[in-house]
């Protein structure tokens, strides 16, 4: 039996099929005209980036996309907030999953959300929700920044969950904003909450993961 997570202005999601067959679908079908073309654009992008990540353990392996109806890999755990990772184990881990986007060239670039992390039943990292990742060059520049910028999100989560363990690299490259990270905060973020609490309804600081 077919159970609904979510459902907001971009559509639905379901966990679909039991035990091996499990899988995630998002459901772009009751999506209103005008946000049609923006939940397309990024579901499709989602299904760019697990295309090019097919095979990484930790991130969903796409199984369809339609135009209306993604299916991915479903991964047993539990976001990010639930799970509160205390484990410096975890971080190391979920750092070296990083790397391997990156090797891949795909940016996620909406990992200040808890819910896009996951911890799983062994403990382990996964990231989930890429419908705004970016993919390019990994040696570009541009590439390079926002790689820097999952990266800090990832060193803040660290700092709220195992602050002990931060290392003074880790500290130095917290404390050093982007340009990017501060154009974000002056401007871009207002015009966010703007659109995602009024607009869209959606009821935390972040939006949903």
């Amino acid at each position: 039996m077919d159970t609904l997570l979510k459902r907001d202005a971009f559509g639905a999601i379901w966990l679909c099929g039991a035990g091996d067959g499990t899988r995630i679908r998002r459901d772009l079908s009751s999506v209103r005209w005008w946000l049609r073309p923006l939940a397309r654009r990024g579901a499709a992008r989602e299904a760019r980036a697990l295309r090019r990540l097919d095979g990484v353990d930790g991130v969903p392996r796409l199984l369809s996309w339609t135009g209306v109806l993604l299916e991915r890999s479903h991964i047993a755990g539990l976001p990010m907030q639930q799970g509160q990772p205390r484990n410096p184990a975890y971080f190391r881990a979920a750092h070296r999953l990083l790397r391997q986007l990156r090797a891949h060239g795909v940016v996620h670039n909406d990992l200040a959300k808890e819910p896009n992390w996951l911890v799983r039943d062994d403990g382990r990292p996964a990231i989930v929700d890429f419908q705004i990742a970016g993919i390019g060059a990994p040696r570009s520049r541009w590439f390079r920044l926002l790689a820097r910028e999952d990266l800090r999100h990832l060193l803040k989560h660290k700092r709220t969950y195992c602050p002990e363990h931060l290392t003074p690299v880790e500290r130095r490259l917290l404390a050093r904003r982007s340009w990017l990270s501060l154009a974000w905060r002056r401007s871009g973020k207002r015009l966010y909450n703007w659109l995602t609490r009024r607009v869209l309804r959606w009821q935390d600081n972040e939006g949903r993961g």
